[in-house]
């Protein structure tokens, strides 16, 4: 990256850090995917149950594999080989577990942390229940406010996402949200925290690069 962009994305990182703190977040900026993921790997520790929020953020960082090395407990709901049944059982420990490590669709220049889902799973893992929540998040995600975070929403997080998952839905051709009614739709339920959950220990940390979407 070059410097312009940088310097740009650390202004932008630093004034929301503040207003996530404002909104009683832990939050912090670092300038490198490889930072994030040290600080991340921080809270992990032998014996943790870790769960995953299904990001493509946290996958690039190799997260997963270097908190099993440290010996925690891998609760994967998407690894190969489960019944439904199974994987069902293992989104409802993630509600439980000692640490909850996720990403975001969007987060505002106001402190606001905006996000979608389909089943629900991480949505209610950042509401509530684990005992310590982190969210990555690239400069990429960070807008100035809940508008441009729908926008975003529509115009690349949704369509890239149901891409990724091979879904027929109209935006896969579209290239935006066009709001289906089909039982295959995955923007379900909507989450904005504005501020922090009353009962949980929620780190967010900015990376000054682009990652996941």
């Amino acid at each position: 990256m070059d410097e312009l962009h940088t310097r740009l994305y650390e202004a932008r990182g630093l004034r929301t850090v503040s207003a996530l703190q404002k909104n009683a977040f832990d939050a912090l900026y670092v300038a490198t995917a490889a930072e994030a993921a040290e600080k991340v790997l921080a809270f992990v520790y032998e014996g943790a149950r870790v769960g995953f929020g299904g990001s493509m953020t946290i996958k690039s960082m190799n997260i997963q594999e270097r908190a099993e090395k440290k010996g925690a407990i891998i609760l994967d709901h998407n690894k190969a080989g489960l019944g439904a049944e199974e994987k069902m059982q293992i989104l409802r420990s993630q509600l439980t577990c000692d640490v909850f490590i996720s990403s975001a669709n969007a987060i505002t220049m106001e402190g606001f942390i905006f996000n979608v889902d389909g089943n629900g799973n991480r949505v209610a893992a950042l509401s509530f229940g684990p005992k310590k929540n982190v969210i990555v998040a690239g400069m990429n995600k960070v807008v100035a406010n809940l508008d441009e975070a729908y926008e975003r929403l529509r115009t690349y997080a949704s369509p890239l996402n149901n891409i990724r998952l091979e879904k027929p839905n109209p935006c896969v051709t579209q290239g935006y949200c066009a709001d289906c009614v089909l039982p295959t739709r995955i923007c379900r339920i909507y989450q904005v925290l504005r501020r922090k959950p009353s009962l949980s220990d929620f780190t967010v940390i900015l990376v000054g690069e682009d990652l996941g979407f």
